[in-house]
C-alpha cells in the first residue's frame, strides 16, 4: 500500500464541487460518472455519488492548521459556518479547546458531512 485515499459521499455534486474546489481550495480533476475525484495536496478524495445517505454523526475528514484562529476566519469569510455544540465550550469562532491544548472547530459541507479543523499542542 502506498498512498491514502479518502472517501466522503454527497446526493449533490452541484453543490460538492463548488464547496471543496472553491471553498476549501482543493483541485477538481474530474467527475468520473461515479464520483467527484479532488486532490488535496496530494492526497486523492473521492466523494461518491449516491441518491440516498445518512452523514455520520461524527467528523469524517479533518485538517490541521498551523493557526486554527486564521484558518477559521478565512473559511467564515468564504460563507463556512461552524458548528455550535451545546455540551461543549467553545469559544467565540466555535473553537473548543481540550484540557492538553488541542484545539478543534467543526463545520459541514453541504451534504451535511462533518468536517474539521484542528491544531495539537505539541
Amino acid at each position: 500500500m502506498k498512498h491514502v485515499i479518502t472517501f466522503l459521499n454527497t446526493k449533490n455534486p452541484e453543490a460538492a464541487i463548488p464547496f471543496y474546489r472553491d471553498v476549501l481550495g482543493f483541485k477538481f480533476l474530474r467527475d468520473d460518472g461515479f464520483a467527484l475525484v479532488f486532490d488535496m495536496d496530494g492526497v486523492m478524495l473521492r466523494i461518491g455519488k449516491a441518491r440516498k445517505f445518512t452523514p455520520a454523526p461524527g467528523t469524517v475528514l479533518g485538517w490541521e492548521a498551523e493557526d486554527i484562529c486564521a484558518a477559521v476566519d478565512e473559511l467564515v469569510g468564504k460563507g463556512v459556518t461552524f458548528e455550535r455544540y451545546s455540551f461543549m465550550q467553545q469559544d467565540e469562532r466555535g473553537i473548543q479547546t481540550f484540557p492538553g491544548g488541542d484545539q478543534v472547530a467543526w463545520f459541514k459541507d453541504p451534504d451535511g458531512n462533518v468536517l474539521g479543523i484542528s491544531h495539537h499542542a505539541r
